[in-house]
């Protein structure tokens, strides 16, 4: 069993650490939100000071924070993991951010150091999380992959090694643009059929186990169709995503035309009111009652 350390105890990652400790792994904890600070003390996690302090009594030390900007602060700022960071140790980053400054980082990382860094995405929600069914995509060294695979089986379903640093999160870019999209339709066709005047709540069920079937369907779509939005944050994280993807598409020169429209999309819900709806609040852009 490793000594692990967690920082980002949100929905992702407070389910995430309590996989870890019922695996038997010796988990330390740095988050800025005392009650999931304490959420995860009462399941059996060690508080640390700082991200540095957590670094320095670890083997491995897993992220999964908000965005691009969150991850460079708790590696790169004051008292962060860089300060404690020494050959021995390993960073694994759950978090979903953009794939060249992945690279750059872990390089920077590296070199400064001598840490390891592997990017690794997860899908699949807090639900995913909790019952160890998360899909994880990672981008690092084969040697750094194979010493945190066992670590990270405590909480994933399917755990693929993409190729070197920034591989990883452009799969996971690949995963929002396949999302984000699918949200966006479903959505159209749920207002559609009750604008047709049929009850928009009975098309999952109808395309349960055919070609048009989707965890997304049937999760997002029942929600959308009851106009279920209870317990979905706002539409900055996959806002955020849509954007990177769309950016690697410009950098790369492949054409992203349905990506750039759902963009659109989400930034027009932004500017809609939206926010407190989610990705699948996409229904306000057509349907602003319940269906």
């Amino acid at each position: 069993m490793a000594k692990i350390g967690f920082i980002g105890l949100g929905e992702m990652g407070g389910p995430m650490v309590g996989r870890l400790l019922d695996a038997g792994h010796e988990v330390s904890v740095w988050g800025r939100n005392p009650a999931r600070v304490k959420s995860c003390l009462d399941a059996g996690a060690i508080q640390a000071r700082s991200p540095a302090a957590l670094t320095e009594a670890v083997d491995m030390v897993m992220i999964c924070v908000t965005d691009t900007d969150a991850v460079e602060a708790v590696v790169f700022g004051p008292d962060g993991i860089a300060q404690a960071a020494t050959t021995d140790k390993l960073l694994v980053d759950h978090s979903t951010i953009h794939p060249l400054r992945t690279r750059e980082w872990a390089a920077r990382l590296r070199t400064d150091t001598g840490m390891g860094w592997l990017d690794a995405p997860v899908s699949g929600g807090g639900a995913g999380a909790k019952a160890g069914t998360l899909a994880v995509m990672a981008g690092g060294d084969e040697t750094d992959y194979a010493r945190a695979a066992p670590v990270i089986d405590a909480y994933a379903g399917q755990l693929t090694h993409m190729g070197p640093n920034g591989a990883g999160q452009a799969a996971k870019a690949c995963n929002q643009m396949i999302i984000g999209a699918e949200v966006a339709i479903i959505a159209e066709a749920l207002n559609f059929l009750h604008n047709f005047g049929i009850d928009a709540k009975r098309l999952p069920d109808c395309l349960k186990g055919g070609w048009a079937d989707s965890t997304v369907l049937q999760v997002h779509g029942r929600r959308m169709a009851s106009a279920d939005y209870q317990g979905i944050g706002d539409t900055y994280i996959m806002t955020k995503d849509m954007n990177i993807a769309c950016e690697m598409g410009r950098e790369t020169g492949s054409p992203m035309p349905v990506a750039n429209l759902v963009q659109s999309l989400y930034q027009l819900l932004n500017g809609q009111g939206g926010q407190d709806k989610g990705q699948i609040g996409l229904m306000w852009l057509y349907q602003q009652e319940e269906l």
